[in-house]
């Protein structure tokens, strides 16, 4: 009855965590199109090089979410209210002091806006553009903090009905902004406003889901306790010095090395190729607060099984989905923003390579993450990000753009596809990874294979752009899942998939039935 609890939550918060993030990516791409076509580059660039900069002062965050989440669900598995009371007012605590840091470091970065853009672009105002850059990224950490007590009792969907919904109003109010006045300012006013309101609402909800949330705390965290979550967040802050290392910095060393326009070329391609892997990251944020049910329920040969299902779908996932950014992002970008957006094909292959390797890490770090393990490989974090830095430097002076994202796939494949894994079968689940590596190479050879392939029969499309992302669209759509269908029909990992579709589809009739 527990796992088909599990189940069943994680059917539906990945259920409505991809239509939400479907609707998320119209939207904004719908968004994006009318900003690039009424507002010229340079906004584009500013836009992407802008948040790069708050992403990277959202290290004041300190890891205290994922550590704090981890640590809520025992309580939660046991009812513990006086416990998640304890947890939720320490929370609290660290996102008031995660605002006024970010506020403070984010001022001082002002006068050194010139430093980090490159031919700045002729833009008025740009320093009180930035503030409300600022003040929305400040105003985000504000009344979030209660949105974790919902993740953890794994009805995270809820928090996505909200999320979805003032997207919604924020985009159609934007889209209007754009059209009737082309006023950037406004624009970024609008963004404000719905974060505000926003928040406000799924506080509420969490109030009046958990009504102890309002009640006074009595009860003390242990010393001990303690210990171990200041524990934690300093490894998580190591591990989210690493991530936005990785993940932020291209645009700062594009618009610094090459210049804010190549940055905003950049961000069409980081939207298109960031709104795919956020679709799919959701299937397995949907199953993260299960996956943490899991650690303090089950026994480590069913997590092992339940583990190496979730690597092998998103081998398969992320695989396919590589191969049609590969084949269609040329032409999708040419139709919605124009040619002069396009990179060359030797960047989109590197982007999309980056992507499908980051791809086959994301079941591994659900798992670490929901079973506390990131205090053990929290210095690999920190390698990755010196490697990022210093192998980003070197080749942009000699590839320029190119250079940045070789950077950020060597310093990734060297520093943590490896070792990450390695730490889950080490200190969890407490076997040898010696098979689980062999697997991995055969996923990744498999998938280069079938990449190829696509690819050469994507070659002899031509035509119009639209008439060339159309069939390259069903080649990519039918030959990459037809292969990998093929490929790995005898499987375990694919019967235990299809054995959990069942109990999905057996449940949602049941429902309807009831």
């Amino acid at each position: 009855m527990e796992e088909r609890s599990r189940t069943g939550y994680s059917a539906i918060n990945t259920s409505v965590a991809l239509f939400a993030r479907i609707v998320a990516i119209i939207a904004g791409f719908v968004t994006r199109v009318v900003f690039t076509h009424m507002l010229n580059e340079s906004y584009v660039g500013i836009n992407g090089l802008f948040n790069d900069i708050l992403n990277i002062l959202s290290l004041t965050e300190l890891g205290a979410g994922a550590a704090i989440t981890y640590a809520l669900y025992k309580p939660v598995a046991d009812n513990d209210i006086a416990k998640q009371q304890a947890l939720m007012q320490l929370f609290k605590w660290f996102y008031r002091i995660t605002a006024a840091c970010v506020a403070v470091c984010g001022i001082l970065i002002i006068p050194f806006l010139d430093v980090i853009m490159k031919n700045k672009p002729d833009v008025g105002h740009l320093e009180f553009i930035y503030m409300l850059y600022l003040a929305n990224s400040v105003l985000s950490y504000l009344l979030v903090y209660k949105r974790t007590l919902i993740d953890a009792h794994q009805m995270g969907y809820i928090v996505l009905v909200y999320q979805t919904v003032f997207l919604l109003i924020q985009n159609v109010c934007q889209i209007i902004v754009l059209i009737t006045a082309r006023n950037f300012i406004l624009f970024l006013v609008v963004h404000i406003v719905c974060t505000i309101l926003g928040n406000i609402f799924i506080s509420a909800k969490a109030d009046r889901m958990f009504p102890y949330l309002k009640d006074k705390v009595k009860e003390k965290l242990p010393e001990s306790e303690k210990r171990s979550i200041y524990r934690n967040i300093k490894a998580m802050l190591m591990h989210k010095a690493g991530n936005v290392v990785v993940n932020n910095t291209d645009n700062l060393l594009i618009s610094s090395f090459v210049g804010v326009v190549s940055a905003g070329i950049y961000s069409n391609y980081y939207l298109l190729i960031g709104s795919i892997r956020q679709l799919i990251d959701q299937i397995f944020q949907g199953i993260t607060a299960s996956v943490g049910n899991l650690g303090v329920t089950e026994d480590r040969n069913h997590i092992k099984q339940i583990f190496e299902t979730a690597f092998f779908t998103g081998n398969w996932l992320y695989g396919f989905a590589a191969i049609c950014l590969y084949e269609l992002s040329g032409p999708f970008i040419e139709i919605s923003f124009g040619s002069k957006y396009l990179f060359t094909k030797d960047i989109v292959l590197v982007l999309c390579i980056n992507f499908y390797i980051n791809g086959t890490r994301r079941a591994v770090l659900v798992f670490r993450d929901s079973l506390g393990l990131f205090f053990y490989d929290r210095y690999k974090a920190v390698a990755e990000a010196l490697l990022n830095i210093i192998f980003s430097l070197i080749f942009v002076k000699y590839y320029g753009t190119l250079g940045v994202f070789m950077g950020t796939l060597l310093s990734m494949v060297l520093a943590s596809v490896w070792i990450e894994p390695y730490i889950l079968y080490k200190y969890h689940i407490m076997q040898p990874c010696t098979l689980f590596f062999i697997k991995y190479i055969v996923y990744i050879i498999l998938t280069g294979i079938v990449w190829a392939v696509a690819d050469m029969v994507c070659g002899h499309v031509t035509g119009t752009p639209v008439f060339i992302l159309i069939i390259r669209a069903l080649i990519c759509v039918i030959l990459p899942n037809a292969a990998f269908a093929v490929f790995y029909h005898r499987t375990w990992e694919l019967e235990v998939l299809k054995e959990k579709a069942g109990i999905i589809i057996k449940r949602g009739k049941k429902d309807e039935e009831a």
